[in-house]
Order: C-alpha cells, then structure tokens, then sequence
C-alpha cells in the first residue's frame, strides 16, 4: 500500500486507541463510576480535531477528489456513503460536547445522553473506519496513479506541517495516553 493509504490507516489505529478509551468511559459512566469533565473534554476535544479536523478532512478535501478524478464515486456511491458518515459523526460530536457542558452543570440526563451519543460514535466510526480499511483505500491503492500518490503524500505532509510542529506525535500521545487510562 503507498505512503498516503498506509498514512491514513496509521490514523486509523490512533483513533482506535481513543475510541477503546471512550468505551471504557462509557462502561464506567453507566457503573456510576464518576468520570473528570477534564478527560471527558480531553477524549471529545481529540476526537474533533483529531479524528474529524485533521483524519476526515485529508479524505475530503485530497482523497476523495483524487478518486472522483479517477470516477469513482461519480454516481453519488461510496464516497458520498462515507461522507454522509462523516457528517453523521460531526453532529455526535457536536452532541458529546453539549453533554460534556450540561454534565459540568450536573445534569443527570445529560451523562445518559453523553453514554448513549458516545456509543452512537464508537459504532459508527468503528464500521466506518472498517470500511475504509477494507475498501475503500484497497480500491484508492489499484486506481491512483502514481503521480497521485505521490501528489496525495504531498498534500497530507502540507496538512501534518500546517497543524504544527510535532502536532501528530501530540495526538498520537494523547490518544495513548487516554487509552491507558480508560480503555477496558
């Protein structure tokens, strides 16, 4: 698999790493286990710039483009199911941190809701990251062309330097870092 795949199935087990802790939160929560609002945020504030600012944004705005030029997708199919997900994944985070708020003020109902909009996200961004893997990124590999890839690897270095310096290690350390402290 070229470099720009292998780069975005690596996010892929970065993210999983903080989906494992947000479960793990999950089951805590649903125990009656108090759970700090700092690692709440912490795991939402990833999980948005992270898995959506950065992950989701490379396949919109690069991959995705490059694969239409190829014509897939053209007929509104697999790239338009996975950005329908995308944005279904938005409005849950959207979701998690009003509750993530509405918990600060000791809602009850929100931490029901944080639990269920937070099992909601872990679903659907595990099949969805199953289906990239398995499918979509497999088809990217037989159909770019070189010069694509070598464009694509480009562009996602442009994105890695815009967040910053050491800004991927960051993540990859705080996706480590909540795992271990609440993934089952």
């Amino acid at each position: 698999m070229s470099h720009p795949l292998y780069s975005l199935k690596h996010e892929h087990r970065v993210i999983e790493r903080a989906l494992r802790a947000m479960e793990g939160i999950c089951v805590r929560i649903a125990s009656g286990v108090e759970v700090p609002a700092e690692s709440l945020s912490r795991l939402v504030d990833f999980i948005s710039a992270f898995a959506d600012g950065f992950h989701h944004r490379k396949e919109e705005e690069l991959l995705f483009p490059a694969l239409r030029r190829q014509g897939i997708g053209e007929d509104g199919g697999s790239l338009e199911v996975m950005h329908r997900q995308h944005e279904a994944e938005r409005a849950l985070i959207m979701a998690l941190r009003r509750a993530v708020e509405a918990m600060g003020n000791g809602s009850e109902a929100a931490t029901q809701r944080f639990v269920e909009d937070a099992r909601r996200y872990t679903d659907l961004l595990t099949a969805h990251i199953e289906l990239e893997d398995s499918v979509l990124f497999r088809l990217a590999d037989e159909v770019l062309e070189e010069a694509d890839k070598k464009s694509l690897g480009e562009a996602f270095r442009q994105a890695a330097f815009e967040l910053g310096p050491n800004a991927i290690e960051r993540y990859e350390k705080t996706a480590s870092d909540l795992e271990r402290a609440w993934a089952l």
